[in-house]
Parts: structure tokens; sequence; C-alpha cells
């Protein structure tokens, strides 16, 4: 029962990052499960799992607040799933530490273009022009909803700040627009699982766990999603995504633990003081649009 209840914390806090900022609910808890000793599959099964519950509720949540672009989800929702199905049924053959290297490097380059494009706006406040098109948003999804399954985690760290990078969406939308879509990526690896593992591959107690607290994180994330302003909601994006790529590089180089520790604490450090920065920006356009309307 107690290990239960910490997975339900876990689901808690993964699903409150994933509302608010677009990501990290399958790193989160793969992190977790695996460091537990849950077998790669079995892990992300009950993930995709409980992520069938969890994105209804963030969906609804989000579409209740405004938070949804639904012509972006409805591009990217089914083939996000259709790739995600493939990934789950041909998981025991493929290796997705082999792609992460890769694969973390973009989204690196990525978290940092999403830095630097809002950080250098200053007093301004960011405008947001055009509509993703297909071109972008097909390709995403596909690759998106592959690693997702093969790897736990993936629609989230790789459509977030694909998106955000792009400039056309607020970052609102965009968090919504991904949480929402993911019920379908949710279903299809769902389904793989089930046709590569059968029923007795997957720990359903997992799966419900981690759902009781991602359904009662979802609702307060959409909520936080709606308060932020978009500069402070792209660059608290742009930190995770910074933060969680280099820490799956230093993974993969395996340095000595204090070499991790230390550079992990100066990232986080970093991160804190630029949302820090952030905040202090977005004040200071409200003072200045403030006096222009006096």
């Amino acid at each position: 029962m107690r290990n239960l209840i910490i997975l339900g914390v876990v689901g808690f806090i993964a699903q409150l990052v994933d509302g608010s900022l677009g990501m990290a609910y399958g790193v989160t808890s793969s992190t977790m499960l695996l460091a537990v000793g849950v077998a790669p599959a079995a892990a992300s099964a009950a993930i995709h799992f409980s992520e069938i519950g969890t994105t209804v509720v963030s969906g609804v949540s989000h579409w209740r607040l405004g938070n949804v672009d639904w012509r972006v989800v409805g591009t990217i929702a089914v083939p996000g799933g259709i790739a995600a199905f493939v990934g789950a049924t041909f998981l025991s053959s493929l290796d997705g530490d082999l792609a992460k290297p890769f694969v973390a490097v973009l989204l690196l380059a990525l978290g940092v273009y999403v830095l630097w494009r809002f950080l250098r706006l200053r007093g301004e406040r960011p405008q947001f022009r055009g509509r993703p098109s297909k071109l972008l948003l097909v390709p995403m999804a596909s690759v998106a909803g592959l690693l997702d399954a093969i790897g736990g985690g993936g629609w989230g760290p790789v459509g977030t700040p694909t998106l955000l990078a792009s400039g056309t969406m607020e970052p609102r939308k965009v968090v919504g627009s991904i949480d929402t879509s993911e019920f379908v990526v949710a279903v299809g690896g769902s389904l793989g699982f089930l046709f590569a593992l059968g029923a007795q591959g997957i720990d359903f107690r997992i799966a419900a766990a981690l759902l009781v607290g991602g359904v009662l994180a979802a609702p307060l994330a959409a909520w936080l999603v709606k308060r932020l302003p978009a500069r402070i909601l792209a660059v608290a994006a742009g930190g995770l995504i910074i933060v969680t790529n280099s820490y799956t590089l230093l993974g993969t180089a395996e340095p000595a633990t204090p070499v991790v520790v230390v550079v992990m604490g100066v990232l986080l450090l970093a991160w804190a003081g630029l949302i820090t920065w952030a905040v202090r920006q977005e004040r200071r356009a409200s003072r200045d649009l403030a006096e222009v309307n006096v």
C-alpha cells in the first residue's frame, strides 16, 4: 500500500509538471519506476494506461480554460497515436536508448532557442503570428509518438519545444494542445502494449496509482497555464527542456557522480534565475503598459 501511495504522489507531481509545462509526465514516471526495478516495457505500458485517464481530465480542463487549439490537436493526434501503437508493438525488439543522445542534442538546441527567443524581448511582450503548418506538425507528431512509446516519454518533450520554437502559438495553447492530443497517443501506445505484451505483462496497480495522482493534479495544472504569462511559461518550459536533456546526455557520457551533481546544480540555479528574471521583465512590461493607458 505504501508503494502505491508513493506512486500516486509521483503521478501527481508528474501531471502537475506535464499539465503546466507540456512535458515530463512520462520522463518523471518512468524514471521512478525504473529506479524501483520495474522492467522498461512494463513501466512504459503502465504509464500509457494511466495517461488514458489523466489526459482526458487534463484535456477537458485545458479546453474549459481556453488553452486548446483544436486545429493543431486534430492534425497531430492521429499520426501520433499511430506512431505510438507501432512503437509499443515493437518495443521489445527496439532499444530506445540508442536514439536518446541524438534526440537529446536536438531538443537541447530547441530549448536554448526557446529561451533566447523569449529572453531577448526584455521589456516587450511576445507576439505570435501565423499558424504551424502540417509539414511541421505531422512529422513532429510521428517522431514524438514513436519515441513516447519506446522510451516511456517523448510526446511532450518533442512536441512542446518544437511548437514553442515555431513562434506561431501562445505557450498556453502549445501546452493545452499537446496535453489534449496526448489522449490519442496514450490509447495508441496502450493498444500496442496489449498486442505485444498481453494483459499479464502490465501491472494495472501501478497504472491506477499513477492515474489517481495525475487526475488530482490535472485541473490545477491547467489553471496555472491559464494564469501564467507567456514569457514566464515559455522560459519555465525552455529551462525544463535544457535540464532534462542535459541530464540525459550526462547519463550517456557516464561522468563521475560529483560532476553530475555540480553540472545539474548549476543548471537548476541558472533555470531558477532565468525564471526570476522573466517574472521581473513581465512586471516591467505590465507597468509600462499601465503607464501608456493612463
